[in-house]
């Protein structure tokens, strides 16, 4: 595929990410943990992993530790993560919050003390809360994954994306390096429920690192203006066909009904001024791939024909997902000899 046509608009100047200094080694809550040389080594090692004998790839992590504890409802991230640390050959155990002490009230620091004490590596962690996986990593010392945290970050699935667009945009031979430059003059729209999208947050984060322009659209319930607040390189429109026409990657987002309480959307209107039809994506967007973080909702935020077709990475982007996640697991694991150092200095 051809290098992407420059968008209507300028591309941000690069800047300077604010990485966080203060993080377990391995960890991964923001993806403003990860420097730039972080971000090139994850997508090089993810390369690396997906084409290794899996029999060799076993044996990088044998017999090593990994606790997946989840405090909400996940199928994708979850067992991507636990497919990736076990392709790796770590021991791998699931806690939920519906089959544990959680049920009974421990707190998120006791339960992540038990866990190390049981001599789990590394953490892997989805929870309700914004700021959760914080908690549990300096009550732990272990190097923490965040698999989503409320309405605040989902780092792994951004990560993925970005491999999925680095593909779709320049070939796989292309996907394993970038820099500040690397995604100048590519506008990626991102439509939908951004309000209490972690996978917005992320994405906007981190696409603007790399020069691309990301464009947020939805209707105001679901969208505030504060929205393009959230740094350089984003904004607002709310004219999907307009986003449409400058997209080089169109990015779609469930409409998630569980939080919907108390706000007043007329579904049957943000069908008609918000769904990725055929018709619409053919008129507007007739190259730009398709994205969405799952689960998708056919006849809601698109239709059936949009997410079985051509242009739909959807599938690709959980297969991208298991080996950015193996690439994760590894430079947490890697990083666990300096964590449980730590983690020992914490038991006293």
């Amino acid at each position: 595929m051809s290098k992407p046509k420059a968008a209507t608009t300028t591309s941000p100047k690069p800047q300077t990410a604010n990485i966080s200094t203060n993080r377990i080694p391995g960890s991964v809550i923001s993806v403003n943990d990860l420097s730039m040389e972080d971000l090139n080594s994850v997508l090089q090692m993810a390369a690396v992993l997906e084409n290794e004998d899996p029999l060799v790839r076993s044996k990088r992590l044998a017999k090593r530790r990994v606790a997946l504890l989840f405090y909400e409802s996940s199928t994708r991230t979850r067992t991507s993560f636990e497919l990736a640390a076990k392709s790796l050959g770590a021991d791998t155990a699931l806690i939920s919050s519906q089959s544990s002490s959680i049920e009974k009230g421990e707190s998120l620091k006791d339960t992540g003390i038990t866990l190390r004490s049981l001599g789990a590596e590394c953490i892997i962690m989805r929870h309700l809360s914004s700021g959760a996986p914080y908690l549990l990593e300096q009550s732990t010392g272990l190097p923490i994954l965040n698999g989503g945290d409320g309405m605040h970050e989902h780092p792994s699935q951004a990560l993925l994306d970005l491999r999925t667009m680095l593909t779709r945009l320049f070939g796989a031979a292309k996907a394993t390096r970038v820099n500040e430059k690397t995604l100048a003059g590519v506008t990626v729209s991102i439509v939908g429920d951004i309000f209490h999208s972690r996978v917005a947050r992320s994405n906007a984060l981190l696409l603007p690192r790399l020069g691309a322009r990301v464009v947020f659209c939805g209707p105001a319930p679901l969208l505030p203006d504060m929205a393009a607040e959230i740094g350089p390189g984003v904004e607002i429109d709310r004219d999907f066909d307009r986003v449409l026409d400058r997209s080089q990657v169109v990015m779609m987002l469930r409409i998630q009904a569980e939080r919907l309480a108390g706000m007043r959307l007329d579904l049957d209107e943000y069908k008609t001024r918000y769904q990725l039809t055929e018709e619409r994506q053919a008129a507007h967007a007739p190259k730009a791939p398709m994205l969405h973080p799952g689960p998708i909702i056919r006849g809601l935020e698109l239709t059936a024909g949009v997410a079985d077709n051509r242009q739909s990475a959807i599938a690709e982007q959980v297969r991208h997902g298991v080996a950015i996640r193996m690439a994760l697991v590894l430079r947490a694991l890697g990083a666990g000899k300096t964590a449980k150092k730590a983690a020992k200095g914490k038991r006293a």
